[in-house]
């Protein structure tokens, strides 16, 4: 993890291997942004110039690296592009800052120490700052001979000084400590995502869970196969009975003595997804480690929680299985009785998701939480009307959909409300269970959020995520956002956790 510590020292004083400045784009061209004066004044207040004579624009995320001025201890400068000059009056967003300082550090790959010279106001751009380095400089280099990227021989930034961050200030500090809880805790969501599945399976979810517990002080409980079966979570252990790795419901509580609130994240965690007797076609299984992302958001986000010391109690309900075909595997036409009593007949074994997430939200809702939130890896018809990095939110409270849509946006997360169309239920009717776990093709994914709805108590506030799309980068790196897992919704569970226990949510 890249270490991150604030300063008020000159920038040219600090040994370094580089300097980052920022730089907008102008009406007239590159314009040198905020933070950076005493580095534009040691090039007699060229840079901008330079930087345009080097063809850099001050487009968002563009890199152009140059010698550093005389009298620097660091030898080079590296300008970041952080989009259009804001208008008069303005400054720039938190988003753009985030990205500038993560397309900056995964820049700076093989590099030990950054000094980076970018706009800061207040405490808040310094977190954001520190929050972008920290994700922009992620890699996942388990599997990696000696820790580094086998294609360039290099180990992640090391160190970053955030210049204008003041480090005896309260708010400062912090906004720093808040930065490095959430990003560790979303990094490690990442590294989860990433893992090979056949080092990844429920029962080792399950200990990665249970140890962080013990570090941070969450209860962990955690029901194997023989407490699902006498538990009768039908839905959990059908979708894991063709699997030799069997399912697992682990169950996170964080306590404070000071919450008057209680909210409950249900996370689905399949493993690996190969469709189950359904199974996906050559070119769709090959990512699929990453349908657990859901559960490694919630798990990042209670310990998150626990770290930051809200006072509010957040419980996390990770529903982990993994989805294989066999002769044991749960056939199309299948009938599941769930825990919740319901009987669900399986048209399609790779709608699988739903069925794990039923059973824990069941669950969940047996404490009578203020409010649940499930996040799930859920269709691919919700990435055929979002796209790759937006995910969409169904809730049946309409208030508390935008409530989540706006904490999204204010961590700068892309989230879309989506609805629940009540005459899509029709679909899903079945003649011979209480409900089918598939309906109308069209609609795909407000018809998974139907079928979720269902198994949510009377009266308790509930949301769904479906994170399908985001969740995980096929395509290169953008900003602070690295190929494969991204650890999406992590910091917007962490946000809505912030806005319960401070008496904004609900």
């Amino acid at each position: 993890m890249t270490a991150l510590t604030l300063s008020t020292a000159a920038a040219s004083g600090l040994r370094a291997d580089a300097i980052v400045v920022g730089v907008a784009k102008g009406a007239k061209g590159p314009v040198v942004a905020p933070g950076a004066e005493a580095v534009d004044k040691a090039y007699d207040g060229a840079l901008a110039g330079i930087l345009e004579t080097l063809g850099a624009s001050g487009g968002e995320g563009e890199v152009t690296k140059l010698p550093a001025p005389t009298g620097f201890k660091a030898p080079v400068v590296v300008a970041v592009g952080l989009g259009a000059v804001p208008e008069k009056d303005d400054t720039f967003s938190a988003e753009a800052l985030r990205r500038a300082a993560g397309a900056a550090a995964r820049a700076l790959a093989g590099a030990k120490k950054a000094v980076f010279a970018l706009p800061i106001t207040d405490a808040a751009d310094a977190g954001v700052l520190a929050e972008g380095a920290a994700l922009g400089a992620y890699a996942f280099d388990a599997y990696k001979e000696n820790g580094k990227d086998a294609k360039n021989g290099k180990a992640p930034l090391a160190e970053v000084t955030l210049l204008g961050g003041k480090p005896r200030d309260a708010a400062y500090k912090a906004a720093l400590a808040r930065a490095i809880a959430v990003t560790e805790e979303l990094n490690r969501a990442r590294d989860l995502i990433n893992t090979p599945p056949n080092d990844l399976y429920p029962e080792a979810f399950a200990a990665v869970a249970t140890a962080a517990g013990k570090e941070h002080g969450i209860k962990v409980q955690v029901l194997d196969e023989k407490a699902l079966q006498k538990g009768g979570f039908g839905g959990i252990l059908g979708v894991g009975a063709g699997s030799a790795a069997a399912p697992r419901l682990v169950k996170l509580s964080y306590t404070s003595s000071k919450a008057t609130k209680h909210l409950a994240f249900v996370g689905k965690g399949i493993t690996y997804d190969s469709g189950g007797i359904s199974l996906k076609p050559a070119g769709h299984n090959e990512t699929m480690k990453c349908d657990m992302s859901g559960a490694a958001a919630v798990f990042a986000a209670v310990v998150a929680a626990a770290r930051l010391g809200l006072e509010v109690n957040v419980t996390g309900w990770l529903a982990l299985a993994e989805n294989m075909p066999s002769g044991s595997a749960t056939r199309p036409g299948d009938v599941l009785r769930m825990y919740s009593g319901k009987t669900v007949e399986v048209l399609n074994t790779d709608a699988e998701g739903r069925l794990v997430l039923a059973d824990a939200l069941w669950k969940a809702s047996e404490e009578k939480p203020d409010a649940i939130i499930d996040v799930a890896t859920l269709t691919g018809a919700m990435v055929l009307a979002l796209g790759n990095r937006t995910f969409g939110v169904m809730a049946n409270d309409d208030a508390f959909r935008t409530a989540i849509v706006e904490a999204a946006e204010e961590v700068g997360e892309e989230s879309w409300p989506m609805p629940l169309p009540e005459h899509l239920r029709k679909g899903m009717d079945s003649p011979t269970a209480d409900i089918a776990n598939m309906g109308e093709r069209m609609g795909g994914g407000l018809v998974a959020g139907l079928f979720l709805k269902e198994f949510v108590g009377e009266g308790i506030t509930w949301a769904h995520l479906d994170i399908a799309g985001p969740a995980f980068n096929e395509s290169g790196p953008f900003g602070y956002t690295p190929k494969g897992g991204t650890g999406s919704a992590v910091r917007t569970l962490v946000r809505l956790a912030e806005l319960t226990a401070a008496g904004d949510l609900g």
